[in-house]
C-alpha cells in the first residue's frame, strides 16, 4: 500500500500521509505567499530485512532526499548505548550556569575541525607534546571513563563543565573502566553508498559535498569532492518505484546506471560502476561506526582514511569523519560549542575548542531532529584517537555536554593519489 508524500514548504522534511500515491514538490519559490508545486515521483515499497539492490530509488528517512543505491557496505558499528543500558534511562548531574561557560571567539568556520602542524585560526586550541606513553595512557583512560555512568564522571563534569579532561592511568577505577570499555563489540550492519538527486541538496541538513579525497596535486592542503554523494545505514532506506526514465538528476547517474525496464530494479549498474568502486574502493571504504547517546541526543561518527601526503620534512597522514547530531527528545537543543582532543601516536594530545559546527549552530527540533556534517583531521602520525563534546542548549535553558564517541584514526598501507573519475571539484579546507 502506497503513501502520499507531501514536502511542506515550512518544513522541509517528508510527511506521510495515508494515500496511494508519492507526490513530492519539484521546486520551492522564495516567495512564501506563492503556491506549492506538487509532482508524482512514484510508490512506496515494503522495506527490505535483507540488502538492497544496485539501482534502488528510495527517500532517505531522516533528511527526506530522493537517492539511488550504488552498491552495499559492511560496517561494524559500535553502539556504546548498547553496552551502557542506564544512559537510555538516567540523566547526567551536570549543573550548568552562565559563568561556567567561555564561549570561543570564533563564531564561523568551514570545517569543523582540522589539524595542521604550525596551523593558526580562531580555534582555541593547545597541544600538549607529553611523552607519548603518558598520552596514550591518558587517553585511553578518558576514552575507558566515557563508556561507564559512574559518579566520578558526573562529579568532573560539575566541576569542570564542558571539558573533556583526561583522567591519569594511576587510577584503579580507570583500569577498571579500561576493561568494561574493552567491552564494546562492534554489530555488523549494511549501509549503502548513495547518490543524492540535486534538486533537494538546497533542502536538506546535511552536507552534500561530504565525500572528500586527496589529489595528485603538490599542496598537502588541497582536497577534492565528489558532490552528492552520500552513506546511509539500511535502516534508513525507505525504497519506491518509478516508472520514469530519468527519476534522478545527478551528473553521475547516467554514467553508472542504465534504465533496464524487465529488470528490478530498473536500473542496473554500468561497467563505469564496477570499476569505479573498484579504483575508489580504498578512499570510500567504510569500515567502522560509532554511536553514543546523551540526554536524549545521539551521536553517531564515522570515520575514513584519506591517504598520506609526503614531504620533506615528514609524512602527514589524512582523515575525513561525518557526524550525525540526532535529537530524540521532545525539547528542541542547539548545539553551541564544540571541544575535541585529538591524540596522535607521535605522542601529542591536542584541544580544541571552538563555536558550533562548519560555521552553524544547527537547533534541533522535534520537527527538524537531525543535522549532518563531515570534517577533516590531519597528523604526523600513521595512526591516532579523537573523541570530545558537543556543548548543546535545550529550550527551556539547560545546557549540558553531550559526549562525542572516541573512534580511531586508522591509517592503511595503500594510499590512493589519483583523483576519482566523475563530477569531481576543488576546495580547499583552510580553517581547522
Amino acid at each position: 500500500m502506497g503513501l502520499l508524500l507531501h514536502v511542506f514548504k515550512w518544513d522541509k522534511r517528508w510527511q506521510l500521509l495515508h494515500k496511494c500515491d508519492i507526490l513530492v514538490k519539484r521546486s520551492i519559490k522564495k516567495q512564501a505567499a506563492s503556491s506549492t508545486k506538487l509532482a508524482e515521483v512514484g510508490r512506496l515499497l515494503d522495506a527490505k530485512e535483507g540488502k538492497y539492490d544496485t539501482g534502488q530509488l528510495f527517500l532517505h528517512r531522516i533528511f527526506g532526499y530522493r537517492g539511488v543505491i550504488l552498491f552495499p557496505w559492511t560496517a561494524r558499528v559500535y553502539d556504546r548505548d548498547l553496552h551502557n543500558p542506564s544512559r537510555q534511562t538516567t540523566t547526567t548531574t551536570t549543573t550548568v550556569t552562565a559563568a561556567t561557560t567561555t564561549p570561543a571567539t570564533s563564531n564561523t568556520e568551514a570545517s569543523s575541525i582540522i589539524v595542521k602542524a604550525g596551523h593558526s585560526n580562531n580555534n582555541t586550541a593547545t597541544t600538549s607534546a607529553a611523552p607519548q606513553a603518558d598520552a596514550a595512557a591518558s587517553a585511553a583512560a578518558w576514552q575507558a571513563s566515557s563508556s561507564t555512568n559512574t559518579a566520578a564522571d558526573a562529579q568532573q563534569s560539575t566541576t569542570k563543565v564542558g571539558t573533556a579532561t583526561p583522567i591519569t592511568s594511576n587510577n584503579n577505577n580507570n583500569k577498571a573502566s579500561a576493561v568494561d570499555a574493552k567491552e564494546v563489540k562492534g554489530k555488523t550492519q549494511t549501509f549503502y553508498q548513495v547518490l543524492i538527486d540535486t534538486r533537494d541538496c538546497p533542502h536538506i541538513r546535511a552536507q552534500t559535498e561530504a565525500v572528500t579525497f586527496l589529489g595528485n596535486q603538490d599542496s598537502n592542503r588541497s582536497l577534492y569532492a565528489i558532490p552528492g554523494l552520500d552513506y546511509v545505514a539500511h535502516d534508513d532506506i525507505m525504497p519506491y518505484s518509478s516508472n520514469d526514465k530519468q527519476p534522478l538528476q545527478h551528473e553521475l547517474f547516467d554514467k553508472f546506471l542504465t534504465h533496464t525496464p524487465d529488470a528490478e530494479p530498473p536500473f542496473v549498474s554500468q561497467e563505469t560502476l564496477k570499476a569505479w568502486q573498484e579504483k575508489n574502493h580504498p578512499w570510500l571504504d567504510m569500515s567502522d561506526v560509532h554511536k553514543e547517546t546523551t540526554e536524549n541526543v545521539r551521536i553517531t561518527v564515522i570515520p575514513f582514511y584519506m591517504g598520506c601526503r609526503e614531504t620533506p620534512a615528514s609524512s602527514v597522514y589524512w582523515w575525513r569523519y561525518c557526524i550525525r547530531l540526532e535529537n530524540l527528545g521532545e525539547l528542541s537543543v542547539q548545539l553551541r560549542e564544540r571541544h575535541w582532543r585529538i591524540f596522535s601516536l607521535s605522542g601529542t594530545l591536542e584541544t580544541v575548542r571552538g563555536r558550533g559546527v562548519v560555521g552553524q549552530e544547527p537547533i534541533l527540533s522535534p520537527r527538524l531532529p537531525a543535522f549532518q556534517y563531515s570534517s577533516h583531521v590531519s597528523l604526523q602520525a600513521p595512526s591516532g584517537h579523537m573523541w570530545g563534546t558537543f556543548r548543546l542548549e535545550r529550550e527551556d535553558g539547560y545546557s549540558f555536554d553531550c559526549k562525542i564517541p572516541p573512534f580511531s584514526l586508522e591509517s592503511k598501507p595503500d594510499d590512493v593519489n589519483a583523483p576519482p573519475v566523475g563530477g569531481a571539484s576543488s576546495t580547499r579546507d583552510d580553517s581547522d
